[in-house]
């Protein structure tokens, strides 16, 4: 409980009048300094508790808040253009990014990209997807806390024609014949639909496939072609700061001010009402704007303080994430299903936001080779498969290879990654030996080159609808070889 300091002093005085006739009374410099003392301590218990309180609520609250600032920059556009749409419309990419690209970190050159953003408060939008004739394709679909509620696509719908109702919480109402229910746990869902596409030269087949990617609201379904309209430009968005970097940028202040109000639009499940109860306890409420004014000072002061701290050991937390195999980082089976692992759902939403099942994909990343070194173009290093034992997939698999920054690496071949797709040469034994290295291994074996940086590097293994049967990636019965060096 709060106490003056003039307060405090009078409590210690009447303490020393009411007290046995043998104890002396405090001269009245010692109990000031004694009630100060005692109230700083007081402030600092409370600093403390409330910055972890606060380093709570940004764990907890972190997928929410970035995916509502990757919303916003990414929907503030008057119609699609490159990642960008307004938002219940698609934005397909149509090429792959090269050396240049700089706008998302460890961007893949696998698949080509139809994103959208929809907002299902007011009444169901219907995706509808063409026969992609056995070709992959997978739709994820996640919800405003990043899980991954539904997955259409060749692993779980086939490869046939489809049209799904994705409907908001509470939504009643019947359907078209033939049209699927998605139910979204919350009105903001996040579409990153992604097709196989095997280099340049399929460009235009895929292209095809996502011309027939179509979304259109329920009540203007099945009444002739929609054409969605263009949208208002908010000038006051930032377009040029990426998201992480403004949720850096932020003062806990607002970043709790952000919270509260995205909670009362897409709440959590009631499952979680305890989280909610302790986020009310430091003034974050839905629905109500958080004013550390009204707070205690101490505690104001520790809640300020634990943004950038938590960021710090979320980043911190990111480099150790994940089981480490043969100097790999494989990430963790709950990816797009956290249920209550907050922390690692915050790690996956700084780091790597937008992460798929891993029924759908796996992504293991290697910094060091199996020895634990660091990676680096000073060496050269050997992937070797076994006969047989090349990543196991029911799609297709991919080593993609990024400098220090998380980006392509410029080479005279512009190849960016090895994908299973390739011409790879095999050994007499019919193993395949994938060589990494910054200078060319000899045009003999130029077809299993993946180009290093000069310095250091990492490899990330993509492995798309990685087998269920042993072994499998699923269960650990099967783990990617180390990154060796070569003598």
């Amino acid at each position: 409980m709060k106490r003056s300091f003039a307060f405090a002093v009078a409590a210690v005085l009447l303490a020393g009048l009411v007290g046995c006739a043998e104890q002396k009374p405090l001269p009245l410099s010692a109990a000031a300094d004694a009630a100060r003392t005692q109230a700083l301590a007081e402030a600092d218990a409370k600093e403390k508790a409330a910055m972890a309180a606060g380093a709570e609520a940004v764990v907890y609250g972190l997928p929410l808040v970035i995916m509502d600032l990757t919303k916003q920059k990414s929907t503030n556009v008057p119609r699609p253009e490159a990642f960008s749409a307004p938002v219940n419309q698609f934005a397909h990419v149509r090429v792959f990014p090269d050396a240049s690209f700089k706008d998302v970190v460890r961007a893949n050159v696998d698949t080509l990209y139809s994103v959208a953003w929809l907002d299902v408060s007011r009444e169901p939008m219907v995706l509808s997807v063409p026969d992609t004739n056995g070709r992959y394709y997978l739709m994820p679909m996640l919800d405003a806390w990043t899980n991954v509620f539904a997955s259409p696509g060749k692993r779980t719908t086939g490869t046939q024609p489809g049209q799904f109702a994705i409907t908001g919480p509470g939504w009643a109402g019947t359907l078209p014949k033939g049209v699927q229910q998605i139910k979204a746990p919350t009105a903001m869902v996040w579409i990153i639909g992604r097709t196989q596409t095997n280099g340049p030269k399929d460009y235009p087949a895929v292209h095809a496939i996502q011309n027939g990617y179509r979304l259109v609201p329920l009540s203007a379904f099945g009444k002739g072609r929609y054409r969605a309209p263009d949208a208002l430009v908010n000038a006051a968005v930032d377009m040029k700061t990426p998201p992480v970097d403004q949720l850096k940028a932020m003062s806990s202040a607002a970043f709790f001010d952000r919270l509260a109000a995205l909670l009362k639009a897409n709440p959590p499940p009631t499952s979680e009402t305890g989280m909610l109860a302790k986020l009310a306890a430091i003034g974050i409420v839905p629905g109500e704007k958080f004013d550390p004014g009204k707070l205690d000072p101490a505690v104001a002061k520790g809640l300020e303080k634990a943004l950038p701290a938590t960021l710090a050991k979320l980043e911190a937390a990111a480099k150790e994430t994940g089981a480490p195999v043969n100097g790999w980082r494989v990430t963790p089976m709950n990816v797009g299903n956290f249920g209550s692992d907050y922390g690692t759902r915050a790690v996956i939403a700084l780091m790597g936001l937008g992460a798929n099942l891993p029924q759908d994909a796996i992504y293991p990343s290697a910094f060091t080779d199996g020895a634990g070194a660091p990676l680096t173009g000073a060496n050269r290093y050997v992937i070797h498969f076994d006969k047989g034992a090349t990543p196991p997939v029911d799609a297709f698999w991919s080593l993609t290879l990024y400098d220090a920054q998380s980006f392509f690496v410029p080479n005279p071949i512009n190849r960016y990654a090895i994908s299973s797709w390739m011409p790879l040469k095999k050994n007499k034994d019919g193993s395949i030996d994938i060589h990494v290295q910054h200078q060319s291994p000899g045009k003999d074996k130029e077809n299993n080159w993946l180009p290093a940086a000069a310095g250091p590097f990492n490899v990330t293994l993509r492995m798309y609808w990685p087998s269920a049967k042993a072994p499998s990636m699923l269960d650990r019965s099967w783990t990617p070889p180390a990154i060796t060096p070569v003598p």
